[in-house]
C-alpha cells in the first residue's frame, strides 16, 4: 500500500510540474487553435544549465495575414509565436497584439528558468542519494547511475513544497492575462462589427440615386 501511494504521489508531482491551461491557451492564439495541444511545457524534462532563458536566433519578420509558430524551444518547451500586424491596424488592435506578445515572453521566461531549476535541483538529488550510498555517479562501464521511482518521488514532492508559492503566483498572473486579453478581444471584435456596419451604410447611402 504505502508503495503504490509513493508511485502515485509522484505521478501526481509530474503531472502538476507540466500542467498547462489548455483552454486557456485559446485566448492566446485565437487564429490557431490547433497550435495549443502541441503547446505544451513540461517541466520534468531536462534542460541545457549553462544558458540563459533566450528565444530562438530564428524569428521571421511578422506577416500581414499568418501567425508565425515555431518549433518548441529548447529551454522553455514551448512553441515561439510571431503574432501578424493586420493591415490598417487600429490602436486597439495593436494594444491586444503588444500584450498578447509580451505573455508568450513571459511564459517563456518563467518556464526556461524554472525547468533549469528543476534539472538543477534533480542533478544534485540524485548525486546526493548517491553519495549517501557511497555510489559514484557513474557505475563501472561508465553509465550514468539512476534511483528508483520511490527515491524519485520524494524529490518530486519536495521540488512542488518548494515552489509551491511561485506556481500560484504564476497561475493567478496567468489568469490575469488572458481575462485582460479577452476583454480585449471583445472589444476588438465589437469595434470592428461596428465599423463594418457603418461602412455598408456608407455605402448603401451613396449607391443610392438622387432625384
Amino acid at each position: 500500500m504505502a508503495s503504490t501511494t509513493t508511485t502515485l504521489a509522484a505521478a501526481a508531482a509530474v503531472g502538476c510540474l507540466s500542467r498547462r491551461i489548455f483552454t486557456l491557451h485559446a485566448a492566446l492564439r485565437p487564429h490557431r487553435l490547433s497550435a495549443a495541444n502541441s503547446r505544451l511545457c513540461s517541466s520534468v524534462q531536462e534542460a541545457p544549465q549553462d544558458k540563459k532563458p533566450k528565444r530562438l536566433p530564428f524569428r521571421p519578420a511578422a506577416s500581414t495575414t499568418h501567425d508565425w509558430i515555431g518549433p518548441p524551444n529548447p529551454l522553455s518547451n514551448l512553441r515561439p509565436i510571431v503574432y501578424h500586424v493586420p493591415e490598417n491596424e487600429t490602436e486597439l488592435e495593436k494594444h491586444l497584439r503588444h500584450l498578447r506578445q509580451e505573455t508568450e515572453d513571459w511564459n517563456h521566461d518563467f518556464w526556461t528558468k524554472q525547468n533549469i531549476t528543476f534539472s538543477k535541483d534533480k542533478e544534485a538529488f540524485i548525486i546526493s542519494q548517491l553519495n549517501a550510498k557511497g555510489l559514484t555517479a557513474r557505475d563501472e562501464t561508465g553509465r550514468r547511475r539512476t534511483l528508483g521511482s520511490e527515491e524519485m518521488a520524494e524529490f518530486y514532492k519536495s521540488f512542488l513544497d518548494t515552489n509551491r508559492t511561485r506556481h500560484a503566483n504564476y497561475n493567478k498572473e496567468w489568469y490575469r492575462r488572458n481575462f485582460t486579453i479577452t476583454l480585449l478581444m471583445a472589444r476588438v471584435s465589437l469595434s470592428n462589427m461596428w465599423r463594418t456596419v457603418t461602412d455598408r451604410h456608407k455605402s448603401k447611402k451613396n449607391s443610392t440615386p438622387t432625384t
